[in-house]
């Protein structure tokens, strides 16, 4: 007795959909989320950055000012996690606590000089990053893309702009060493 394989009910990957036509549209999100990121890793490292951090550079970029808290609930961050974080990056002169001038027991977070210079090097970075993933795509293409990439993520309710990595990032003092 001979079996006979029906593609259209395969399953070819785990959190794939079936059918012939491969891999569904989540599995591929996810199969190229893990790859950019891992890409995006290795590219901050050589900044002496870790994701995490160059967000948190490129948000102060956008938003000085802030206090730690509005921060961490943006980021989805418990305040008792953002604290050592934020601690590392002032610790390494890239960002400074000022005083709140509006609310003296809140502290604003803002870019240092050093910070800002080393954001510009991370926004090159960063454009490298999108262009080695796109490469394959047609301008038109990118744009449409990005297009229906943003419209996924806000019909989810993801914050723009904001890693969702952040909310399980570790407390404490991260284990990388610095130059």
């Amino acid at each position: 007795m001979s079996r006979v394989h029906n593609t259209a009910m395969a399953t070819t990957d785990e959190g794939s959909r079936p059918g012939p036509q491969g891999p569904g549209a989540a599995f591929l999100l996810a199969q190229l989320g893990a790859h950019a990121t891992g890409l995006f890793a290795r590219r901050v490292a050589a900044l002496d950055l870790t994701p995490p951090q160059a967000g948190l550079l490129r948000l102060l970029a956008v938003s000085p000012g802030r206090s730690q808290r509005e921060l961490a609930d943006d980021l989805g961050m418990p305040p008792s996690r953002f604290v050592p974080f934020a601690d590392e990056l002032e610790e390494r002169g890239l960002i400074e606590r000022r005083r709140n001038p509006t609310d003296r027991r809140l502290y604003a977070l803002h870019l240092t000089g050093r910070g800002t210079e080393l954001l510009a090097e991370l926004r090159t970075a960063s454009a490298a990053h999108e262009q080695q993933l796109v490469q394959g795509l047609a301008a038109d293409e990118h744009r449409q893309l990005t297009a229906l990439l943003n419209r996924i993520a806000e019909q989810q309710g993801l914050t723009p702009g904001v890693h969702p990595g952040y909310r399980s990032l570790p407390s404490g003092k991260a284990k990388k060493p610095h130059a």
